[in-house]
């Protein structure tokens, strides 16, 4: 029976260590090998595809030209951009607030509610979502009949407003609401008892509290959580296309028609236009990120 010094088993112990490192690569494998299959490999051909004319199959820049200069695709910018800034700026206004009252509330089942229908209405979107609400708020809805019928009140006698800026705003509203609530929720747990009483006992007031305390130390989480909900709504496309296809100019509508249309059909415009979107979205998660950073000394 062979017999190991306690020096060579000193000397085992760095090779045993670099084998559990190469092992516990191996359990990340599946998930980078999806991670390439069905993101950076169509990406990569998405990014080759943005530079090539669809008819010819030739290298041009004029994907771009046209995404950049022609004042349609522009205004679908524009107005993706406009969506989310006002989204994103309703969403963290009133979800901070709601996940603020939730979590001082003194009844244990207002803080576990709240952050349970969340957690469901956060993921409650896309041709589901349209539909809830045309079959509410449609021109033909259930609370739109009522309120003719029963109050006299038509907010549809021209033309469904439900399907103009204003209501897809709304309907986005309602999933960037509780997505608010998540993300803030760690951040507000973070603000300390200790920092409003030792404020209060130097004579500070409520709104002094918040303007040199409280709002300072959430800002980096709040301004990240804006940023994440711009993203969110930027990037949507199901529950648009449901709802207002016909109605609003957008850039993920717009790149729907250049895929599937028939006359339209030009996926050299589409790949650029969705390069131009993933670089727009991947400049909000760094910013999301780096805000993230300085919101977690506050969480811990």
């Amino acid at each position: 029976m062979a017999v190991i010094s306690v020096e060579q088993k000193i000397n085992l112990k760095p090779k045993q260590g670099i084998v559990k490192k190469n092992l516990a690569w191996l359990g990340l494998l599946p998930f980078i090998l999806f991670c390439g299959a069905f993101e950076l490999l169509p990406m990569g051909f998405m990014l080759v595809g943005s530079f090539l004319d669809t008819k010819k199959g030739t290298f041009t820049l004029s994907n771009y030209q046209d995404a950049l200069t022609k004042p349609f695709y522009l205004n679908a910018f524009l107005n993706s951009i406009y969506v989310s800034l006002i989204t994103a700026g309703v969403g963290t206004i009133l979800g901070g607030l709601i996940a603020y009252s939730a979590l001082t509330s003194r009844r244990s089942w207002v803080r576990s509610g709240v952050i349970t229908l969340s957690n469901v209405t956060a993921n409650f979107a896309g041709v589901p979502l349209a539909f809830a609400f045309v079959a509410t708020l449609g021109s033909t809805g259930l609370v739109s009949v009522f309120l003719e019928k029963s109050m006299g009140i038509d907010f549809f006698s021209k033309e469904s407003n439900l399907y103009k800026f204003g209501g897809l705003c709304l309907v986005y509203i309602y999933f960037q609401l509780p997505l608010m609530v998540l993300l803030i929720t760690p951040a507000l747990k973070g603000l300390r008892r200790e920092w409003h009483e030792a404020a209060a006992s130097l004579g500070a007031s409520i709104w002094q509290y918040w303007r040199h305390i409280g709002l300072p130390v959430l800002f980096p989480a709040l301004a990240a959580s804006f940023v994440l909900l711009m993203a969110n709504a930027f990037g949507a496309y199901a529950t648009v296309y449901a709802l207002a296809q016909g109605y609003i100019n957008l850039t993920p509508i717009q790149i729907g028609f250049l895929i599937n249309g028939d006359v339209a059909l030009n996926t050299g415009l589409a790949n650029a236009l969705a390069t131009l979107m993933i670089v727009l979205m991947a400049g909000m998660l760094f910013a999301y990120q780096q805000l993230n950073k300085r919101s977690r000394r506050w969480i811990r």
